[in-house]
């Protein structure tokens, strides 16, 4: 079986001029690859304590939601304001140009519960940082961090150092 890194199709010059796009949607349309990735994740959570899963908006529900199942836990959906029904709790962050804001349901998390978050990219770490906020907000406790491409250049780590992150691919740069 080929390496995960192998299934991510790198696009030269997007969105602009000098920047290599890490198109993780070709590992969802192969099988093998989205297999791997899957499987890699349960290999990491093999030995972790926790309650429940939190998926944030969009690739992060892809990821999370077999994980959840196979575990049999909870998952809980990080979403872009404005977008879940009943009543929220949000949390608001720094853009490159702007803000925006994210929420849970208020009563997805309860106090004490331990939480696996996972989304698709660590870049600048932003939205796991205000996601990490969000559930700590609703006294969860956050005791794994997800991802399945970190871009290492942008320096997302430095935001979570007190967090376990794990990430299946790492690129050096941006």
């Amino acid at each position: 079986m080929k390496q995960l890194q192998e299934y991510i199709t790198e696009i030269p010059d997007f969105p602009k001029k000098g920047i290599i796009f890490r198109d993780i949607t070709t590992v969802l349309t192969n099988p093998d690859g989205f297999r791997l990735a899957v499987d890699e994740f349960m290999r990491i959570l093999e030995d972790t304590e926790f309650d429940l899963i939190a998926g944030i908006e969009a690739r992060g529900f892809v990821f999370s939601a077999p994980l959840a199942y196979e575990f049999g836990k909870p998952l809980v959906l990080v979403r872009k304001k404005g977008k879940l029904p009943r009543e929220t709790v949000s949390q608001s962050y720094k853009l490159e140009y702007g803000t925006a804001e994210i929420e849970i349901h208020r009563d997805d998390i309860k106090k004490g519960q331990k939480v696996v978050l996972i989304d698709d990219i660590l870049a600048t770490g932003g939205t796991f940082e205000a996601a990490v906020r969000l559930i700590e907000k609703q006294g969860g406790e956050v005791v794994k961090i997800l991802c399945l491409v970190e871009l290492e250049g942008l320096n997302g780590r430095d935001n979570l150092k007190k967090y376990d992150v794990k990430s299946l691919v790492t690129y050096e740069g941006a």
